[in-house]
């Protein structure tokens, strides 16, 4: 998945982006290799594998081995031009010959995650390797299968060795994934800064929040909101989601997947932007409306050189400063109406309340039961 503070601080590039490869895809690049070198004694490098919307991936293989009944392949991901934390990282699979009739089966090696909390697609006890890349793995083994005529009846263990120090950096720990990371992708490409894994852990979230029986959530945009929001309201890490700035997309999957009680906490500038509207924070996709915020300390009773102050401020920090020194209900007012953004989102089922915390951590404003 990717690093989601970093994503969150990086300035996607100008000009055309090269794309990449899944973990899903490399595991599945790896399994096809391992599987015909099992049964033909030599590995094929470069090896090549279908993607599930059509067209072909080729890959080199940086590890193979042969011993024992068993054949390991491995790959080495590449991301293409996005931040994703797992670029760069070994992606290893181990295929022997399982019982007949069996299929293939998977495993978690070392640095791929175990689940153990229900609610994710995955049942308890499985290895965190998704639908897709199971798909795109069997594939594989079917293509070999079929061109050398044997069986498909394999176990496939996926092993990524820096993957329990990668987990750390990925919504993993907090999932009830223990131990690696998770092998993801439905197409097999990664498309540069489409945080696609970071949208996908946000789903992921809420759903092991709902079969944990939680009935109130913390949305936040970044760390520090978060860690104020958890304080206030003494709440498990499970109810916890790091949503970034991608608050429209929250609020969808909540309003199909609805939890009674919503708190939704961010800066002042963020939260500033979803009161003007905005439901993508990212300062590539939305600004601060500084001149909104310069009328609306007009309309708590701001004097006129407050006021003009405002509207010559270089961002909301600056407002939030001068609403601050004239004892004006500012951050409640913006707290207030990006409340009444979500509401209108969520359209019913879900008590919300906003948070507006300062930089030091503090609270600044809020609004809501």
């Amino acid at each position: 998945g990717v690093d989601r503070m970093a994503a969150m601080a990086a300035r996607k590039p100008h000009g055309d982006l090269r794309k990449g490869w899944t973990t899903g895809a490399c595991a599945a690049a790896a399994t096809r290799a391992a599987a015909e070198a099992l049964l033909t004694g030599h590995f094929p490098d470069p090896v090549s594998i279908r993607l599930p919307k059509g067209g072909r991936a080729i890959f080199g293989l940086t590890r193979c081995r042969l011993a024992n009944g068993s054949a390991t392949a491995g790959v080495v991901k590449d991301a293409g031009d996005d931040p994703d934390v797992t670029n760069g990282a070994l992606v290893l699979a181990t295929v022997e010959p399982s019982a007949a009739g069996a299929g293939v089966t998977f495993a978690a090696g070392e640095g791929v995650g175990t689940v153990t909390l229900p609610g994710l697609p995955l049942a308890v006890g499985e290895p965190a390797i998704t639908d897709g890349p199971r798909a795109m793995m069997r594939a594989a083994v079917a293509d070999v299968a079929s061109e050398y005529g044997a069986a498909s009846d394999l176990r496939v263990t996926i092993s990524v060795p820096d993957g329990r120090a990668l987990a750390a950096r990925t919504s993993n720990p907090r999932l009830g994934i223990k131990d690696g990371i998770s092998i993801l992708g439905t197409t097999g490409i990664v498309i540069p800064y489409s945080c696609s894994s970071w949208i996908h852990s946000i789903h992921r979230g809420i759903d092991v929040a709902r079969a944990a029986g939680i009935d109130h959530v913390a949305a936040s945009t970044g760390r520090t909101s978060e860690a104020t929001v958890q304080r206030l309201y003494g709440l498990a890490d499970t109810a916890l989601i790091d949503m970034g700035d991608f608050v429209g997309g929250t609020l969808k999957y909540l309003r199909r997947h609805p939890i009674p009680r919503l708190t939704l906490a961010g800066g002042f500038g963020k939260v500033s932007k979803l009161a003007a509207g905005h439901m993508d924070l990212h300062s590539e996709r939305s600004q601060v409306d500084v001149a909104g915020l310069a009328d609306m300390l007009a309309s708590l009773g701001a004097d006129a050189a407050t006021v003009a102050a405002a509207r010559r401020a270089t961002g909301a920090g600056g407002v939030l400063a001068l609403a601050r020194e004239a004892g004006l209900p500012l951050a409640d007012r913006v707290a207030a109406q990006a409340r009444a953004a979500v509401l209108a989102a969520l359209a019913g089922g879900t008590d919300v309340d906003v948070v507006v915390i300062d930089r030091s951590g503090e609270v600044a404003g809020r609004a809501g039961p």
